[in-house]
Formats: structure tokens, sequence, C-alpha cells
């Protein structure tokens, strides 16, 4: 691609609407000086006094804050967060974010919002040093209820929107954003419009997803498919068109990988 070429992709992103589906995190970080330690007088443990708090949206929010830095017009948040502070918290940072539309997001009770917080000691002239981490997760899986909903949403959305990202973020399946009734919802939309542009990504695999466009690195190809791990384009074009790998859809075809060349 030249840089003609680009510079008039790139000058379109302003007029794209963009859903973001998926695990939508709170990244809070606790920066901690060394400087000002104490010690507890109720435990006699060193204190750590946190001078400053930074909190922004991850997993899921990271691909909003991407799209935002590239100038996408519309982008449009489609998960969840808990009725609790970090929900507050992760609210704001998407809400502050360039061109993005709220009117997607869900609040419930019935989920904690997934947080990473991470504490970071910060010494003058040192680079940070990152403590244990405290994650809030859900640990049970995600109510029929949430599950709906959310695929309500999506099913709104996709009315209006020129493509679709998913995110699957969360260790556990079936206790985030992305279960199967989501995928469910997903598999029926690319069946009922299949030039509409929809990519997914998981951490933990995509074998159960709908065939759309996969987002993978080489590692997780290779656990997919059961093939070696390797870089070669054209070792990976040939392992996405075996036949071998295919998928059933709700209307009886199969499908398999397809490869989609990144290049324009």
């Amino acid at each position: 691609m030249d840089v003609s070429r680009f510079r008039t992709l790139a000058s379109r992103y302003k007029d794209l609407r963009v859903a973001v589906v998926g695990d939508f995190c709170l990244d809070r970080y606790l920066e901690i000086d060394p400087a000002r330690k104490e010690i507890s007088l109720e435990t006699g443990l060193e204190v750590y006094n946190v001078v400053n708090v930074r909190a922004q949206a991850g997993a899921a929010g990271t691909i909003v804050n991407n799209l935002a830095a590239l100038g996408v017009g519309t982008i449009l948040p489609i998960g969840f967060a808990g009725e609790d502070g970090e929900g507050l918290e992760l609210s704001r940072a998407l809400e502050g974010t360039p061109g993005v539309r709220m009117r997607h997001f869900l609040k419930t009770g019935l989920r904690k919002t997934f947080t990473y917080c991470k504490p970071l000691v910060v010494a003058r002239a040192k680079s940070p040093v990152e403590l244990n981490r405290l994650d809030f997760k859900n640990w049970d899986p995600t109510p029929a209820s949430v599950q709906n909903l959310v695929a309500v949403e999506i099913a709104a959305a996709a009315k209006t929107v020129d493509a679709i990202i998913v995110l699957d973020q969360v260790d556990v399946p079936e206790t985030g954003v992305i279960t199967k009734g989501v995928l469910d919802e997903i598999r029926a939309l690319h069946e009922a419009n299949p030039n509409l542009l929809i990519v997914c990504d998981s951490r933990r695999g995509l074998a159960d997803f709908p065939p759309v466009t996969f987002k993978m690195n080489a590692r997780e190809l290779a656990a997919m498919t059961g093939t070696r791990e390797t870089s070669n384009l054209d070792e990976i074009r040939r392992i996405a068109v075996t036949p071998q790998w295919r998928w059933p859809s709700s209307n009886g075809k199969a499908y398999s990988l397809r490869w989609r060349n990144a290049a324009c």
C-alpha cells in the first residue's frame, strides 16, 4: 500500500460507525510514593501511600481507545458494568472518549465490574514497579437475562454500523459478555447480513465462534487447528483454507476458515 492509498482510507475513518462488543474492563492504577512509607500501628506492616489514581477503559475498552485515536467518527460500546464504584469509573472513562456513544452499554446489579487494579511503586528517576494486581471478576455464569439484553443491543446496533468488533477477554467461559447465547446472536446476525464485517478475538480460542473474520496470533491458530506454530504466510494461508476446519451453521451449511489478506 502506498502513502496516498493509506491517506485516502484514513480520511474515511471519521465517517465510520463501529460497534465494539465484549468484556469492558476498568484498568485502575494506584501510584505509590515509596518516600512516604509508614508503618501501620495496628499490623506493624508497611503502609503503601497512594498519591495518585488513574483509571481508564481496558480490554474491549482498549479497542475503543484505539478506534478513537484513529479518528473513527462513531463508536458504540456493547457490554456491561456493575452498579458499583468501578462501574461508575469505567462509564466515565468511556463517556470521555471522542466518538463514543453509550446508548447500547448496560448497567446491571447482577454483575461486578471487571477490574484490574494495579498498584505501582513510582520512585523518582526510576521506572514504575508493579506490585501484585488486585482483580475484580465474576466467577458465576452471566445470568440469561443479562445475556438477552446484550443480544438485543447487538441486534439494534447492527442496523446502523459499518462493522462490529468482538472481544472475549475473561478466563472462565460463560462468565463475561461473550457467552454461548451472545455468540448465537452474532451467528444469526452474520448469516442474515453476510456482508457486514464482524471481527472476533478471544484469549481462550475461537473454535466455538461463528465463521466470521478472526483475529489471532500464531500460537492461537496452532492451538485451534492442532498444527504447528508458524509465522510463514503461505503456511498460514494453507492452514486457513484446509477443509477439515469446518463449522456447522443454523441453516445446515458448513463453513471453513477464510484467509483475509490484511493488505489493501
